[in-house]
């Protein structure tokens, strides 16, 4: 069996959304880091990603979290609260309290947890203020609670001011794109105590293609609105892309 049985928790931001493939899988962050420890260890390592899209927080923990320890891992990652700062009424305390219940859980049944802060893309979207104040209140909260667990792998990439920046964005400014992506798994490979490859921090710029004005409030503004009104989701009928141990092989094996 593998020496490594790494599972990843949350929404949009951990199943990779903003990383198209050319086949039309999304493959992200999460993914990236699968292999990049396949490639450090040069060993396979088993992973699943139970992530959805368009998840708040408390749905990530009551519908992934317990089948994700059910699968006994070695490390479980778990971000949220994204989805959450983006509706009228948040609770930051309810986002942290979110972060302690995982902890708890992971803390009990021996699981080392890698938590993460999400990218930071206010700076793109309307409400822009409003999104950045809260994002530092979380961030600065779920930091505060995890200084006395210096056991927690951390990832906080809300403070990387290069990554909130629009190169690493895709075209709807609420994913990362792959540039983005690739960085956020150096992170967290760097987090792991491994060298993840130095281009993974900067990739070459990808071709300028964002929509401006009406198109882009038409295009992906709009269809956001109708979801809340209509209390949809854009996870709604999806399944974790890996929801079972996939084995991930070294490069080139």
């Amino acid at each position: 069996m593998p020496s490594v049985r790494f599972v990843a928790i949350g929404d949009s931001f951990t199943e990779g959304v903003g990383d198209e493939l050319p086949d039309g899988h999304v493959r992200g962050w999460a993914d990236l880091v699968a292999q990049g420890w396949a490639d450090a260890a040069a060993e396979p390592v088993e992973y699943a990603n139970l992530a959805i899209r368009g998840r708040l927080v408390w749905p990530i923990v009551e519908e992934q979290l317990e089948p994700a320890l059910a699968l006994k891992p070695t490390h479980l990652s778990f971000n949220g609260g994204g989805n959450d700062m983006l509706r009228p009424r948040t609770s930051v305390t309810r986002i942290v309290a979110a972060f302690e219940h995982v902890l708890r859980r992971c803390d009990e049944e021996g699981v080392q947890l890698i938590a993460l802060a999400g990218a930071n893309p206010s700076g793109q979207l309307p409400l822009s203020r409003v999104i950045q104040r809260r994002g530092d209140l979380l961030s600065n909260a779920v930091a505060a609670r995890l200084r006395e667990r210096p056991d927690v792998v951390t990832a906080f990439n809300w403070y990387d001011r290069e990554l909130s920046s629009p190169p690493y964005w895709s075209e709807d400014r609420l994913h990362m794109n792959s540039r983005g992506h690739h960085r956020v798994a150096a992170r967290v490979l760097t987090a792991l105590g491994m060298e993840p490859p130095t281009a993974w921090w900067s990739l070459p710029p990808l071709p300028a293609g964002a929509q401006r004005g009406a198109a882009y409030y038409r295009t992906h503004v709009g269809p956001w609105v109708r979801r809340r009104l209509t209390g949809t989701s854009s996870g709604d009928g999806r399944a974790a892309k890996f929801g079972v141990w996939t084995p991930i092989a070294p490069s080139g094996s």
